[in-house]
């Protein structure tokens, strides 16, 4: 299965669109892997920065980044976003992989270039509770760019999500 998280309750059909991120893609519909599924459970402009162990990670840097935990991921977020955290419901979009395409295998992404119509829509209500029954640490700081800074200049495996909203309180 293939999931699209939103605040929005009542998506029937999802039509590509284009992407600011990936302006020379088609219009597409993108979709995210389980394995990854846990960096989308916060509010939609959250920022957040998330970091793992990876094949390639040198020795020196799990050290450093995760010897007071046995967390495999860890998920950090600005203190400022807790409480849209926890107000906030999410709604799971399920899709068959059929019809899509690896993007990122890294990222999780895949997409479609056709209308997808989602199998299943379930609602989350507790983001911080679905969290905790993963396999990941989810930390919360002040600010975020010293540990995105370290991160993106060590050898882990990484991921910053809505970045650009780092800083600034949530508008809702």
């Amino acid at each position: 299965m293939l999931f699209h998280f939103s605040e929005e309750p009542n998506i029937r059909v999802f039509s590509p669109r284009p992407s600011a991120s990936f302006p020379e893609l088609a219009p597409a519909v993108w979709a995210i892997d389980r394995e990854h599924a846990s960096h989308y459970y916060f509010p939609r402009d959250c920022p957040r920065v998330i970091y793992s162990k990876g094949a390639c990670t040198e020795v020196s840097d799990i050290e450093k980044f995760f010897s007071d935990t046995n967390a495999d991921k860890i998920i950090v977020v600005e203190n400022q976003w807790l409480e849209q955290i926890r107000n906030t419901t999410l709604y799971v979009y399920s899709f068959s992989e059929e019809g899509f395409e690896l993007f990122d295998q890294a990222a999780g992404y895949y997409v479609s270039h056709e209308e997808v119509v989602p199998e299943k829509i379930e609602p989350i209500t507790d983001l911080i509770g679905k969290l905790v029954n993963e396999k990941v640490e989810l930390r919360f700081t002040p600010d975020l760019h010293p540990i995105r800074n370290r991160v993106i200049a060590s050898t882990l495996d990484f991921s910053v999500i809505r970045f650009r909203n780092a800083g600034k309180l949530p508008n809702r």
